[in-house]
């Protein structure tokens, strides 16, 4: 499968970061190859979502650092979990204020907690499923910035 530029639509080569043509960074499709330390790349991509010490661990390890998926996949896991404490902290301020509606507020908070927990729990799995098959599945806003800092500590 051929990727091009989006700038100038030149072919770009398999592992390149950046256009041959014009040097804009394109960031091309990271799959699971070969092995990364004493792991296959997937496995290794899969647990940096286990909780964020895997991750910062194998960004500080210089094998896995230097791996462009496992990279990928440790970044997004830190930038999910960054993402979620935002999430969490909104939904702090926001308890109080919704506790004021009678009897309703209460309810609906639980209803809120209850879909963004499974949502969160849900997208973990997807997230260690889809490492495991040695994809680099992105998540929407979170992955975008995994896949630019990888690409760009790749470069």
């Amino acid at each position: 499968m051929s990727i091009f530029c989006p700038q100038c639509a030149v072919e770009m080569p398999e592992n390149s970061a950046a256009c041959p043509n014009c040097g804009r960074v394109v960031l091309t499709r990271v799959r699971a190859r070969g092995t990364v330390g004493v792991f296959p790349e997937n496995i290794a991509g899969a647990v940096a979502y286990i909780t964020i010490v895997p991750a910062i661990v194998f960004l500080l390890i210089d094998p896995y650092r230097r791996n462009r998926f496992v990279r990928f996949h440790s970044l997004q896991c830190l930038f999910l979990w960054l993402a979620l404490f935002l999430i969490a902290a909104v939904m702090r301020v926001l308890e109080p204020v919704l506790f004021l509606i009678p009897s309703f507020g209460y309810l609906l908070f639980l209803l809120i907690a209850v879909v963004v927990t499974l949502g969160a729990f849900v997208t973990w799995l997807v997230l260690v499923i889809k490492a495991l098959q040695g994809e680099a599945f992105k998540l929407p806003v979170v992955g975008d910035l995994a896949e630019r800092q990888s690409a760009a500590t790749h470069a």
